[in-house]
């Protein structure tokens, strides 16, 4: 006598409508990601450039775009000593060395140090900014020397394969914040904290030369601060970069035609990265400046200035702020999103006299706000 064999279960239909209501969940949100990506986020695929020009690329211009891309699709070097490079451009001698050297104190082998003294040899009073010079050249405000040196820093600092992190910081521009703060900020997100926006005004896009055509478009021109903090693959860029640091080095410059200013450190950059890689930047600088006076240069503090609410105050902020230099004074205000969260915008800040070092020391040794 054969055995008759077991009729084999059946998944319930409830179980196979439920196995096929996930199924669409998965395929609607991986065509949602695909189409609608996260701020920020860059797609290697599509997202690495913006569109092409409506007109035939020059052989330097391709040969950039080529050079670029390579260096935005090169995956982030994963070191297990990644570090932060702390650029300084300087004059001469840092009046905040003591205060640095108590931020980066504790913290050794997570943070390099680069001086450029553009005047004289500075004369160092704390051990950790002995040898940490590069060869500097003379620097004049408003010119493309100010450019050179920041490439200057970033040259030296990108022969050490473990820096991942690169802050340029003035000789006036103090630490808001502790170094772990510090470095969990700039390590823990993808973007470059690079200045960036568009002001159609005399300070703006009047300076904007129709010589840097066909490559620089007026509609591409911007503005920022020359406080950057950057990743490597953009320091990379950087330096790389031929054809766009040409244009600014021959058509931005003070005493141009038409009475305008050009000052390629305030638009070299923002340009650079607003054409090349506009997904990859904050479009705010980490360093805090005060330009609420209106003059040529930013509010300077002095001793009596600084207090705990003063850093209070600047640390508090977490809005991004622009405002046009036309009649107009049209005011921006954006949210700093790190990582898509809003959060403090600076870290650093400036520009602080010399003499107010021991009333920020007093306060960076007593506050763990900071």
């Amino acid at each position: 006598m054969k055995a008759v064999p077991l009729p084999r279960p059946r998944a319930s239909a409830r179980r196979r409508v439920w196995v096929l209501a996930v199924a669409a969940l998965v395929s609607v949100a991986v065509v949602w990601a695909y189409h609608y990506p996260p701020q920020h986020y860059a797609s290697p695929m599509r997202d690495w450039l913006p569109a092409q020009p409506d007109r035939e690329l020059t052989d330097e211009e391709r040969a950039s775009r080529v050079v670029f891309r390579q260096i935005l699709l090169t995956p982030t070097l994963q070191s297990r000593r990644s570090k932060i490079a702390f650029m300084f451009l300087t004059p001469g001698t840092l009046p905040f060395e003591r205060l640095w050297e108590k931020f980066f104190q504790g913290h050794e082998g997570r943070y390099t140090i680069y001086v450029h003294a553009s005047r004289e040899k500075p004369e160092h009073v704390s051990p950790l900014f002995i040898g940490r010079d590069v060869h500097s050249d003379k620097v004049q405000w408003g010119t493309i020397s100010m450019v050179d040196a920041e490439r200057r820093l970033l040259a030296n600092a990108l022969q050490d394969i473990d820096n991942q992190h690169f802050v340029l910081l003035s000789d006036s521009c103090v630490p808001l914040h502790n170094f772990d703060y510090v470095y969990d900020y700039l390590m823990g997100t993808n973007l470059s904290f690079i200045d960036s926006f568009y002001d159609p005004g005399p300070h703006g896009n009047f300076r904007y030369s129709r010589n840097m055509l066909p490559e620089v478009r007026e509609a591409d021109f911007r503005k920022g601060s020359q406080w950057f903090s950057v990743k490597r693959q953009h320091a990379l860029m950087t330096i790389a970069d031929s054809l766009y640091y040409t244009k600014f080095k021959l058509y931005c410059k003070p005493g141009m035609e038409d009475g305008r200013n050009c000052y390629a450190d305030e638009h070299y950059l923002p340009t650079l990265f607003n054409m090349m890689d506009p997904n990859g930047i904050s479009n705010w600088s980490v360093t805090h400046v005060d330009w609420s006076e209106g003059k040529w240069h930013p509010k300077a503090y002095r001793a009596q200035d600084v207090s705990y609410e003063l850093l209070k105050n600047i640390t508090s902020i977490d809005m991004s702020h622009h405002v046009t230099s036309d009649s107009q004074r049209i005011e921006t205000h954006n949210p700093c999103l790190w990582n898509g969260v809003k959060r403090p915008c600076y870290l650093f800040a400036r520009k602080f006299y010399p003499e107010s070092i021991n009333n920020l020391m007093n306060l960076f040794s007593n506050y763990t706000l900071f």
